[in-house]
């Protein structure tokens, strides 16, 4: 493993196929009509195409991982390395990713398209602008909040309350100091000033929406119904009374077709939307999803961070706006990860530390329960390091074995899909026992708000109570009073830990779930409740990845991973 060249230069002997030949795998024929090349190993299928599609009965597989660390859990290149691993074994399979943000690859995380041998190419644009579908919709948002300025502007018919305009604006980067700003300064010509601020594009409605739509038509309807401010009255103004989605839907129109890449064993991949786990549902598009579906009989896809928040979101908003059921799930887990949670230092990780070990196992544990309460069952991938030991492998896979879980050692990143083939055959072997009808959802839609997110903070995080002002209650109150009180919760928290403090590691139970702030996504219909000290604009590290990332003297990039 010590002699693997490293991610970068792997991308770059890769032997690509042209697109082309990688859609005929599944099925897809060499027509301009059923999809669009950009360039010679990118394409967008055709909206008209994939819904002349049949569904099938397909095996759907989450990965998700267990409370993500420094060390790295590596859910992304066990995705690509599973889907690769089903492949080897006969089973005609398609990856489902997000596609990455520039504010985490000029952040802290770095690129997010696998690492070693189980990768999705071209690496470099699919780490930078892609297809362009993210620009798309940071421009579609601005474009909703040049519309009210400008209404305003024009006389105000709507007689929106200037103070009570909750949307924001958005940018695909990290930068603290756009959360909290004034605009239209400087004289009558450039409008009437306000406090405004920006938040992340991952973090946007719009890109909720995006993801979670059905067609054209429903992404349309669904911005139509946004609420965007209050009237002095307290009456909602949405999208729609600007008349915002139809060109909204425009400059959305091409960025809603599914993009299809290929792993470095050039089976098929698509990635499609980009919504954070921490700040949004964190799951690809609806239509990426049930595209691979009808064209393939097995899709693995990830849901961002760790089960509780990614996986849970995927199952609660997702699998319930899409009507699509997943066959089982992958909890992905890192020995070192797991030290990490048992106390070890990220310095410290490549010594073997059976104490930590065993302390940090909880966490794993807890993540397996979790998914099981959904009525899924579950197998362990170790995402397998060279500084893993022999002692220390037993050991988690004793653990899983005492809990009458599977577990698997797996070498994707340095084997690829060849590293991942007893974990592809437990999939199959748990997809073809799967029993559709034992899937539930956490909470039924019946119940109150409150009652939903003391249900998360109980059941997945482990909380003894939620906590919120009198002004939060009462909003979540109205909220119900207008029609609202069926739609989900999507929380917002840190992704370090169970609680809402990234410092407290492990499995903790007990603690407290403060509510911060609701803010209602009329148009994505779930309502997000953000906690402790959770932003939704990220700020840059104190040395971002951004110093790092260059050309060399070959005109070639460097530092993005």
């Amino acid at each position: 493993m010590n002699n693997i060249k490293p991610d970068i230069e792997i991308a770059r002997s890769a032997k690509l196929k042209p697109i082309k030949d990688v859609l005929a795998s599944i099925g897809v024929s060499d027509d301009l009509n059923v999809f669009s090349p950009i360039g010679h190993h990118i394409a967008k299928l055709d909206l008209d195409y994939i819904d002349q599609l049949k569904e099938k009965e397909n095996n759907l597989v989450l990965v998700t991982a267990i409370t993500p660390t420094p060390a790295g859990e590596g859910k992304t290149t066990t995705s690509i390395g599973l889907c690769d691993g089903l492949n080897k074994i006969g089973k005609k399979a398609i990856v489902c990713l997000r596609e990455p943000s520039l504010g985490p690859s000029f952040g802290m995380k770095g690129g997010a398209a696998g690492g070693g041998y189980a990768q999705v190419l071209p690496m470099e644009q699919i780490n930078l602008h892609f297809t362009g579908d993210l620009h798309a919709i940071t421009s579609a948002h601005n474009l909703l909040s040049a519309l009210i300025d400008n209404h305003i502007y024009w006389g105000n018919n709507l007689n929106i309350d200037v103070r009570r305009i909750v949307w924001r604006r958005v940018v695909d980067l990290n930068d603290r100091a756009l959360r909290s700003i004034n605009i239209s300064l400087g004289g009558i010509a450039n409008g009437f000033p306000r406090q405004d601020g920006f938040d992340i594009t991952a973090v946007s409605e719009i890109m909720a929406v995006f993801c979670l739509s059905k067609n054209l038509k429903d992404l349309e309807e669904k911005i139509g119904n946004i609420t965007i401010a209050y009237t002095k009255e307290k009456k909602p103004v949405y999208a729609k009374d600007l008349k915002a989605h139809k060109p909204i839907g425009v400059l959305l129109k091409d960025a809603l077709k599914p993009n299809v890449v290929q792993t470095i064993e050039n089976n098929p991949a698509i990635i499609h939307g980009g919504p954070f786990a921490n700040i949004a549902h964190g799951c690809n598009s609806i239509i990426a999803t049930k595209t691979a579906m009808k064209l393939s009989d097995y899709v693995v896809t990830e849901a961002g961070f760790g089960a509780d928040l990614g996986a849970e979101k995927f199952l609660n908003i997702k699998c319930r706006k899409g009507n699509i059921r997943p066959k089982c799930a992958v909890i992905v887990a890192t020995i070192r990860a797991l030290k990490m949670h048992g106390g070890a230092q990220n310095n410290n990780l490549i010594k073997e530390d059976v104490e930590a070990l065993n302390k940090g196992l909880p966490n794993l544990e807890r993540h397996i329960k979790n998914i099981k309460k959904f009525g899924l069952e579950v197998v362990v991938a170790i995402n397998h390091f060279n500084t893993d030991t022999k002692k220390e492998i037993r050991i988690v896979e004793d653990y899983c074995s005492k809990l009458g879980i599977k577990c698997n050692l797996c070498k994707h990143w340095e084997k690829g899909g060849q590293g991942a083939i007893e974990l592809a055959n437990n999939v199959v072997e748990l997809c073809k026992n799967s029993v559709k009808k034992n899937f539930k959802f956490l909470y039924s839609d019946d119940i109150s708000l409150w009652k939903k997110i003391e249900t998360i903070a109980k059941e997945i995080y482990g909380a003894s109570e939620v906590i919120a002002d009198t002004k939060t209650r009462e909003q979540l109150k109205k909220l119900e009073e207008e029609g609202f009180a069926k739609l989900p919760i999507c929380v917002a928290k840190t992704q370090y830990s169970f609680s809402t403090d990234p410092d407290l590691k492990g499995a903790p139970t007990g603690h407290v779930l403060p509510i911060r702030e609701v803010r209602l996504s009329s148009g994505a219909e779930f309502v997000v409740v953000i906690c402790g000290s959770i932003m939704t604009m990220p700020g840059l590290p104190k040395v971002p990845a951004a110093e790092s990332i260059k050309l060399n003297k070959n005109g070639e990039i460097e530092g993005l991973f």
